[in-house]
């Protein structure tokens, strides 16, 4: 089998660059919920030494010095295109199996092996010239090595872009895989590498030399998988189909410190209509849901943080009457005189939405069609005019919220709201405008 791990370079950093090209060749750097920490940089950031995660406020004061510019995350921008290069990719391979919102696995086992590095750059120009988003490609024999190849097509500008580590010679394979650092190893983080070294086990290569079975014992059956895997032997399959999740979550960090019930009874119905409208775009129903509220955990204040369970009376996709639900689980836990400075909803028992079971006294199947079409009617609504578009009443009716996040340097939602849609303007040549007649530009002279 021949696997091809697609990844887009920087995919925040990127996505803001491309309807944003005075920001190339610029450190860049996106930050979390509420403009908190760094969760995204550009190559030129992380050559000015900026680590990943690092809280925005020490680098601010620094920003104009450096050049920085720091952007707040549009995660409706990331996705749309996220989806978009997830369409483009797939036209290489029938079976894809998307891991994050800017990788994914591509089975390329039916492409010649002499064609399959040039397959890779067509890739990469397709995706370049369609969306604008820079990826690199790594290809081997299993996903844990694809990855890997990947790493190493990102890392070594000549290879441009593509890496297909089984075709390179047994001496540059030793010398990657020898001078390559073990958490570089798909599977293995910090923690499990500073074990490993204890070990010495400190490069891919001695990981890939070490025991399995004797790693098994010591760590677990991810770490010997890892082992065969870097061998060759394929022990992780590609999940093409699609994986129903265990549950949904929808919860946010307040932009300022919330006591109003009011206020979180509102952040809760915009969370339960979103958790909602991927219940149904999943085609599962939720048979439970659990409601919490939170105070500053790290705070010298009074703390508090109540967790609210809720048995549906049957499984349900029906955003209002979730809402109902979860509005009467926060009245149950809400008590005043905190600061909150969380909420959220999670949905449980999740299964397919056919096979729920009736309830011997619940509506009339008249109801429940109306209803099914009405949330229907929200969800095409909010996919053509945006997400907020069509929304409970009970999420307010103010612009902007005290418990939305502070996201003070968003860039607009260029592909997915028709108010913020990027304009293009052209200037005739001179040569060309001096043939259009006078009076009617449609006739030339």
């Amino acid at each position: 089998m021949t696997i091809a791990l697609i990844d887009g370079n920087n995919f925040y950093v990127s996505c803001e660059r491309v309807f944003q090209p005075k920001l190339r060749d610029r450190p860049i750097v996106i930050l979390s919920n509420n403009d908190g920490c760094i969760v995204s940089r550009s190559a030129e950031a992380k050559a000015i030494g900026i680590p990943m995660g690092a809280p925005w406020f020490e680098w601010k004061a620094r920003a104009g010095r450096l050049g920085l510019v720091a952007l707040s995350s549009n995660y409706t921008l990331y996705a749309d295109m996220s989806e978009r290069m997830m369409r483009i990719l797939k036209r290489f391979s029938p079976q894809q199996e998307v891991y994050s919102i800017d990788e994914c696995f591509l089975d390329l086992t039916g492409v010649p092996d002499d064609q399959q590095t040039g397959v890779a750059a067509i890739m990469r120009a397709t995706v370049a010239r369609e969306i604008g988003i820079p990826v690199c490609v790594g290809i081997a024999s299993t996903k844990t090595r694809a990855k890997l190849a990947n790493h190493i097509a990102k890392k070594t500008p000549e290879r441009q872009g593509v890496c297909h580590l089984d075709q390179l010679s047994a001496q540059e394979q030793e010398r990657y895989l020898g001078q390559w650092p073990v958490n570089d190893v798909w599977g293995v983080g910090r923690k499990i590498s500073e074990k490993l070294q204890t070990l010495e086990i400190t490069t891919v290569a001695q990981l890939r030399d070490a025991d399995p079975k004797r790693l098994r014992q010591r760590f677990s059956v991810q770490i010997e998988r890892a082992v065969r895997e870097l061998r060759g032997e394929m022990c992780i399959p590609l999940e093409t189909g699609h994986t129903p999740r265990d549950s949904i979550q929808s919860a946010r960090s307040f932009g300022q410190p919330v006591t109003a019930v009011e206020d979180l009874r509102a952040a809760i119905t915009v969370y339960t209509s979103r958790a909602a409208e991927k219940l149904r775009k999943d085609g599962s129903v939720a048979g439970a849901m659990e409601v919490f509220i939170s105070t500053y955990r790290h705070r010298d204040e009074p703390q508090y943080h109540p967790v609210r369970s809720v048995r549906l009376i049957t499984p349900t996709d029906d955003t209002l009457q979730m809402i109902h639900s979860a509005i009467s689980a926060l009245q149950s836990i809400y008590r005043p005189g905190y600061r909150y400075a969380k909420s959220g909803i999670r949905l449980l028992d999740l299964h397919p939405s056919g096979a729920r079971q009736a309830d011997i006294f619940g509506t009339a199947p008249e109801y429940d069609d109306r209803r099914s079409r009405l949330m229907e009617a929200i969800d095409t609504i909010n996919r053509r005019y945006g997400g907020s578009t069509c929304q409970p009443g009970a999420a307010g009716i103010r612009q902007r919220q005290i418990w939305q996040m502070q996201r003070g340097t968003l860039s607009p939602q260029f592909t997915t709201s028709w108010a913020e849609l990027p304009v293009a303007l052209a200037r005739m040549p001179e040569v060309y405008a001096s043939r259009i007649r006078p009076g009617n530009p449609s006739q030339p002279m």
